[in-house]
């Protein structure tokens, strides 16, 4: 698993203030704040009932206290009222009868984030209730949808989920929420990024000798600075994960290394996981991006044309091997810019080496114009291959919210 130093500066509502933190109970009953059938209420109380169970210690009464029932009626309230629950399919019963599950997986985040369950600012609550809860929800719906296809006895293939989105807009702590929450459901998951296969240091210098003076092939990033068929070995390889005590390594990037060029870490660091694996997330900025006719590219810049014909062998290295989709959807390109300079500012406020303004520009001028040119296409069709009932598209703001 990934480690949670990296993401400090990745979503800042993740950082508890307690200058802007509010209870999650209300002083309203919680019956006077639904306008739901009894039917529904009663399924809630038995949620509350479970949850009370297990968050709180043993108790002489098995009847919710009036403020447990204020509190996760608040908390019902505010799920429904996320901007998510249409687009992924939730609707209030479904949310009644398993809201004991919503309630679990939020205290485990807020462990995770070290976060004051009872006390969260409201861009706390968000994040976890209205994006992070309901996504990891709808990736276990998938999950359950995918095992359910197979007969008994049969070897279930690891689940892959694809998560695209543009650099800085939290896909790394969002895959490292997911991942966690999977695991503690008892399910082996496993994280890879298309970072992973980016070319050695020494195959990338020799891209960037065969392509001087594009700017877009010079360092890793765009399409032609990964290893292929590293990427077909290594997704086929995942997906034979069935058998119990089977074990592989799973490679990584290390950025830092040639001094921020980056090289392929070394064999021996790489995590390993144990089979059966049950779900894979899979990340990166430009996955799912498609190939487009010339003329499209070379109108946005005439040096991703190249980028494009290489983008064409891109399918069938990562795209045919996912099961479903995550997409976050960004306004505008120009967000990269700002999330990554914050990134930056931050780190060499915390005294940690980090990019200048210069050079945050520099960098992601190299991205911006496979942004212009592919995301589009990507928000209107979706990524090759995805079915309307396994592709979800998120969009967010600039802050990084569900919109």
């Amino acid at each position: 698993m990934r480690t949670l130093t990296a993401l400090s500066h990745l979503s800042p509502c993740l950082t508890p203030s307690p200058s802007t933190s509010t209870p999650l109970s209300h002083p309203l009953p919680f019956s006077s704040r639904l306008s739901l059938p009894s039917s529904t209420i009663y399924r809630i109380h038995q949620g509350i009932l479970s949850s009370k169970r297990r968050l709180m210690a043993p108790a002489h009464s098995t009847a919710p206290s009036s403020a447990v029932i204020s509190s996760v009626g608040d908390l019902f309230n505010f799920i429904l009222s996320g901007p998510l629950m249409p687009k992924l399919g939730f609707d209030c019963d479904e949310v009644a009868e398993s809201i004991d599950r919503w309630i679990r997986c939020g205290s485990q985040l807020c462990r995770l984030f070290r976060l004051e369950e009872f006390k969260l600012s409201i861009p706390e609550k968000a994040r976890i209730y209205h994006f992070y809860v309901p996504v990891f929800i709808w990736c276990e719906n998938q999950l359950l949808n995918h095992k359910s296809s197979f007969g008994e006895g049969d070897e279930i293939p690891p689940f892959v989920i694809g998560v695209s989105a543009p650099q800085g807009s939290g896909k790394t702590t969002l895959v490292f929420a997911l991942e966690y929450l999977f695991r503690l459901s008892g399910r082996t998951a496993a994280s890879l990024s298309i970072d992973d296969f980016y070319l050695t240091a020494d195959e990338q210098a020799k891209l960037r000798s065969q392509n001087p003076g594009n700017a877009l092939l010079e360092l890793r990033g765009n399409a032609g600075s990964h290893d292929l068929q590293f990427s077909i070995e290594t997704l086929t390889s995942v997906r034979k994960m069935t058998i119990k005590g089977m074990k592989m390594k799973l490679p990584r990037y290390n950025k830092s290394a040639f001094g921020g060029r980056g090289d392929r870490a070394d064999p021996s660091t790489w995590p390993e996981i144990e089979g059966p694996v049950e779900v894979v997330l899979f990340e990166g900025w430009m996955l799912g991006f498609k190939p487009l006719p010339n003329e499209v590219v070379k109108a946005v810049d005439p040096q991703l044309e190249l980028v494009n014909k290489n983008l064409e062998a891109y399918y069938d290295a990562w795209d045919k091997f996912i099961d479903a989709w995550l997409v976050i959807k960004i306004k505008d390109p120009s967000c990269v810019y700002n999330w990554r300079l914050e990134a930056e500012v931050a780190m060499r406020n915390d005294g940690k080496p980090g990019m200048s303004d210069e050079e945050v520009l520099d960098f992601v001028s190299r991205y911006l114009p496979a942004y212009k040119a592919y995301l589009p296409t990507l928000y209107a069709e979706g990524p090759n291959g995805s079915k309307p009932d396994r592709l979800a598209v998120i969009d967010i703001d600039e802050k990084r919210n569900p919109i």
